[in-house]
């Protein structure tokens, strides 16, 4: 005689179907292992899975942004381009400060800042620039925008380095965010000009290549660069700061790339002048 059927609960059959069709996230963990990683909690080492997802979004914002450029310039939109990488800068700067207030900073956070930055502010700039000016140079033109991508990598390699050891309140050499902005305020200006394609004067080709690799150069010197980190974004400050806050947001509406232009390469300039008023102290 066959034994009766056991009763089974709606638990029992949500289980059962799920092993039978196999679970949403069952079917995920074939394909993609969990990130694992040590943190330090109360004096101790101990794993966590998973990742922190508001930092992140920020970060895949300035990784988008910076892809956007390359295919804005590819299509010869060079200054959505240009702006691309304005707000690449903007999502850079703050997935780190939601990490630190938000207290979600992790390894797998930092590094994939890392390469973000090295996509948005290496290669785009770079390819943003070969596009608008140095393809018509010939190796001369490609030379230059390798030179600005080799240098990028390198000085993210030495800060990733040097990150637990370093000065907070000061960068070694330029950092690669303002370098890409001195390249894109300045395809965003020529642009302006109409210095575009056939338009765009040898000797101007020629001076851009220039500037492009002495960028290059400046974020791998020795030079100091105030890294602003000591602003209190959270304390009080005079009135009169608001009032200037105001007037410099005013200015900007002004002409925003000639402005952007000269604020960076004012910054660029600064790290050289900084060393040698240090020497001569």
């Amino acid at each position: 005689m066959d034994k009766p059927d056991q009763q089974k609960t709606p638990e029992t059959a949500d289980t059962e179907g799920e092993q039978a069709a196999g679970s949403p996230t069952s079917r995920l963990d074939l394909l993609v292992d969990e990130h694992e990683e040590e943190v330090s909690e109360n004096g101790r080492t101990v794993r966590r899975q998973g990742i922190y997802l508001l930092p992140n979004l920020f970060t895949t914002g300035a990784l988008f942004a910076g892809f956007y450029a390359v295919i804005a310039a590819m299509r010869g939109d060079f200054e959505s381009a240009a702006i691309a990488i304005f707000f690449a800068l903007v999502f850079d700067g703050l997935d780190g400060r939601i990490a630190r207030l938000t207290n979600t900073s992790s390894k797998f956070g930092a590094e994939y800042d890392s390469l973000s930055d090295m996509v948005s502010f290496g290669v785009a700039p770079a390819l943003v620039m070969f596009s608008w000016a140095l393809g018509g140079l010939g190796k001369l033109g490609w030379s230059a925008a390798f030179i600005y991508v080799a240098c990028a990598a390198l000085r993210l390699a030495r800060f990733n380095t040097q990150i637990d050891t370093a000065d907070k309140n000061y960068f070694t050499g330029l950092a690669s965010p303002a370098a890409a902005c001195v390249i894109a305020s300045t395809v965003w200006v020529c642009n302006d000009l109409g210095w575009v394609g056939e338009n765009l004067p040898y000797e101007v080709s020629l001076l851009v290549a220039l500037l492009t690799a002495a960028i290059g150069f400046l974020m791998i010197a020795n030079f100091p660069y105030s890294s602003f980190k000591g602003i209190d974004f959270r304390g009080r400050v005079p009135f009169v700061v608001m009032i200037a806050v105001v007037l410099v947001f005013g200015l900007v509406t002004v002409d925003p790339p000639r402005i952007f232009l000269l604020a960076f390469l004012a910054y660029a300039v600064s790290g050289p002048v900084m060393l040698v008023l240090k020497r001569r102290k």
